[in-house]
């Protein structure tokens, strides 16, 4: 679900904001509304929304003064509404990055439609930053599995077998070589040894599972090679820094 914050100083166009727009349809949800730039700065530093929507003629502080002086410490995407059409406020709006500019008096459906549009816009950007985010967990090259070699031979028997309870000895039996030249030899390779590997192959599927799958945290588990359910969490805490479950919750 995506936050969202309203900055308008008009409590009837606020109102109609508020409670006309079906929010839920998309993905959306509002978390707190302000009546001035300075309250609506305030309360994106606080809240930190994925999205702000804000009139631009506000007392003590407009809106696109409140967007310049947040939207670098806080990402998000904004909207902005105004009565005023002149061309110097949509020139400052695209400078600032604005998703889109809306006049007043604002059409609802046409209003639906721009934030389901963001809406998309920001959970696919998201979902690629996520994936960016947590590459770190298994740095795999294409490279590494081409061509044939023992390296290669060990990577995808991981890939292929990652989801059963599978062991260094199992690998080595496969390929046909001792325990300690695989290990030798996927450590010159990628830098890991096969356990390491195992386990870092293991948590990309999980990290797929969950964000792209409706499997609850223990089926997941059992479908990546976790056989426990205790161990899974506590693996997955190590290396992505928080537990299967608050990653879920927040839609990580």
């Amino acid at each position: 679900m995506l936050k969202v914050i309203i900055v308008e100083d008009e409590p009837i166009i606020l109102k109609g904001l508020l409670y006309r727009i079906d929010w839920l349809k998309t993905n959306c949800i509002v978390i707190g509304t302000a009546e001035s730039g300075i309250e609506g700065c305030q309360l994106i530093l606080d809240k930190k929304p994925d999205i702000v929507i804000t009139d631009i003629r506000m007392p003590f502080k407009d809106g696109l003064e409140m967007l310049q002086e947040t939207k670098d410490t806080c990402q998000y995407e904004a909207i902005i509404l105004s009565g005023y059409g002149e061309f110097q406020y949509a020139q400052q709006a695209i400078r600032l990055g604005v998703h889109n500019y809306l006049l007043k008096p604002v059409d609802l459906k046409d209003f639906e439609a721009t934030l389901q549009e963001l809406a998309i816009s920001v959970q696919e950007k998201r979902s690629t930053s996520q994936s960016n985010s947590y590459r770190h967990v298994l740095d795999l090259k294409v490279e590494w599995t081409e061509g044939s070699s023992y390296a290669a031979d060990a990577i995808r028997y991981i890939e292929k077998h990652y989801d059963q309870k599978i062991s260094l000895a199992m690998a080595s039996k496969a390929i046909g070589l001792s325990t300690v030249s695989v290990n030798t030899k996927l450590k010159e390779r990628t830098g890991y040894s096969f356990n390491e590997l195992l386990t870092r192959y293991r948590l990309t599927k999980a990290i797929q599972k969950l964000q792209h799958e409706n499997s609850l945290v223990y089926e997941v588990a059992e479908q990546t090679g976790f056989s426990d359910y205790k161990y899974f969490s506590s693996v997955f805490k190590k290396y992505i820094g928080t537990s299967p479950k608050q990653f879920l919750q927040k839609g990580m």
